[in-house]
């Protein structure tokens, strides 16, 4: 997010937003990042990125709807860090404890398909532009109503409906094999 714009005028308002967008989201963004990331150790991080980026706004003020903007950034921070694990090779291997399906009460077999089905999701959404795979993620995944999507991203109701659309009959592609 770039600092372009005027910055809010009162250092000590847009201190006070800060601090209070910090009280009210740190806690919802660490179950956000508890449920999306294999190593808990990495989510004090991903939160703290999420308000580095919300500082270097120009007006933190402006933001409309805090909880679209900031779970969005915080959808970006995973894309971003994502990308520079995968520039590492870190995530080739799960942890052993992660792999233990002795406790489950599915059968393995179905635990195993399901875990190639959730790689060929996260595949077929790797695929497709971004601002497609913010919409489908933001509205199946993180629930949000479509126009709530579309206020978050910027965009018309409409253009929020044609990527989603877009999404859906991509994964759809993707993911036929898997269908019974």
């Amino acid at each position: 997010m770039g600092a372009a714009g005027k910055r809010s005028s009162d250092p000590g308002e847009r201190a006070t937003i800060l601090r209070t967008l910090v009280e009210t989201y740190s806690r919802p963004l660490s179950r956000y990042f508890n449920r999306r990331v294999s190593a808990s150790h990495d989510v004090p991080d991903l939160v703290q990125e999420v308000f580095l980026r919300l500082s270097r706004l120009a007006d933190p003020n402006d933001i409309r709807q805090h909880d679209s903007f900031i779970f969005v950034t915080a959808a970006n921070v995973l894309k971003d860090q994502a990308r520079r694990n995968q520039g590492r090779g870190a995530g080739l291997s799960d942890p052993i404890d992660d792999l233990s399906i002795e406790s489950s009460d599915f059968a393995p077999d179905r635990v195993l398909e399901s875990r190639h089905v959730a790689d060929a999701l996260r595949r077929a959404l790797a695929e497709l532009p971004e601002r497609t795979r913010d919409v489908f993620v933001l509205r199946m995944l993180e629930g949000l109503k479509m126009a709530d999507v579309a206020h978050a991203m910027a965009i018309s109701t409409r253009a929020a409906e044609k990527h989603q659309a877009r999404a859906l009959a991509h994964v759809a592609e993707r993911l036929k094999d898997w269908r019974r």
